[in-house]
């Protein structure tokens, strides 16, 4: 089944999402971290695929829980689902009352956030384990540990941590972290603990503990950076060619006229450019593929456009499609041309894409 959000025959962009293949990355992540629980993190609009489609297919797929960053969040994705929902950034005087009402569970990150929230419902513990960004000192845990072991606080329903290079396996914090992590582990056993994320589930069985919290990789990022990606590919990004011309040696081509052709050389003009996700670090680093070859960016990026050299591709005219992300070119590899990463592409893609989903009844 395909949906579409707004008619596409007119689209300048479309980003087309795969949801069955995000149901298969998440049961490929549930099996590769069983028996411990599978949950799913949607923050960002689910990384910027959307949050009630993915969240509908990853219910359909098993998934009881589910992670977001902020409040209002949390309030969108409860009008959608029923499930536990945990907020990253834990609870303020000011917010506490909405996330009780709605049945939200803070993560809660300090000694005043417990305070604060005692009493008002389930909740979380984040302790901090070797990343000094958020989260409890083993100071202040083992007071609140005391503290709930004698009844004064309510026992938490989860104690999390996160992982600061999980992605590189060998880098000395993973066992850092993981050692910090164990050696609590007979404070508060009957708490369910979670520690790892995407890119955690592959180092293995010890980092699992009750539950993983994959994110990037369910949308069909690489948790396993530099090997091959083991995850479906879930979206696919394509723009309209607007212009064909033909630029002679010595011209140039868009802003600052950084693009000087050498030769006599074929230019297309694209729909994307940074007012859609496409960013600017891209100039001159990135290609797209038309007809199945790869072209290459040429000059600045644009709010709406960019510019690529065809020359040598046959048959390139106004209205064909350009693939931006895709079989050709994954969001790994565009996120490498701009010297970044996946996820902060994923979540940069403009609401200019007209989203098509694909694949499951939503």
């Amino acid at each position: 089944m395909m949906m579409e959000t707004a008619l596409t025959k007119n689209s300048l962009s479309e980003l087309s999402i795969n949801l069955e293949a995000l149901a298969a990355n998440y049961h490929f992540l549930a099996e590769q971290s069983a028996p411990s629980e599978c949950a799913a993190v949607v923050k960002a609009n689910a990384y910027g695929l959307g949050l009630r489609a993915v969240t509908r297919t990853l219910e359909k797929a098993g998934c009881k829980t589910f992670f977001v960053a902020t409040l209002d969040e949390g309030l969108a994705l409860r009008t959608i689902t029923k499930r536990t929902i945990y907020v990253f950034a834990g609870v303020t005087e000011e917010n506490m009352l909405a996330l009780a009402e709605a049945s939200l569970r803070p993560v809660l990150n300090s000694i005043q956030q417990v305070e604060l929230w005692n009493s008002l419902g389930p909740a979380a513990l984040h302790l901090d384990t070797g990343m000094n960004r958020l989260g409890l000192s083993k100071k202040d845990f083992l007071k609140l540990s005391a503290c709930i072991a004698n009844g004064i606080l309510t026992k938490p329903t989860l104690i999390l941590s996160h992982l600061a290079c999980a992605d590189e396996p060998s880098n000395d914090l993973n066992l850092h972290q993981l050692k910090k992590f164990k050696a609590l582990r007979t404070t508060l056993q009957s708490s369910p603990r979670s520690l790892s994320a995407s890119s955690g589930i592959f180092l293995g069985p010890r980092y699992h503990f009750d539950m993983v919290r994959p994110g990037y990789a369910l949308y069909g990022g690489n948790p396993t950076k530099n090997r091959p990606n083991p995850m479906n590919s879930v979206i696919k990004l394509k723009a309209r060619i607007l212009q064909c011309r033909e630029v002679a040696r010595g011209e140039t081509v868009g802003y600052g006229a950084t693009f000087r052709s050498d030769k006599k050389r074929q230019i297309a003009t694209i729909a994307i450019g940074y007012g859609d996700g496409y960013l600017r670090a891209l100039a001159q680093t990135a290609y797209v593929s038309i007809k199945g070859i790869l072209a290459p960016v040429a000059g600045r990026i644009s709010m709406d456009l960019i510019s690529v050299d065809i020359t040598g591709i046959e048959g390139v005219k106004p209205g064909d499609w350009a693939e931006i992300i895709g079989s050709t070119i994954s969001v790994d590899d565009l996120a490498k041309c701009a010297g970044t990463i996946g996820y902060e592409l994923l979540t940069t893609l403009g609401p200019r894409h007209k989203r098509i989903y694909i694949g499951a009844d939503i």
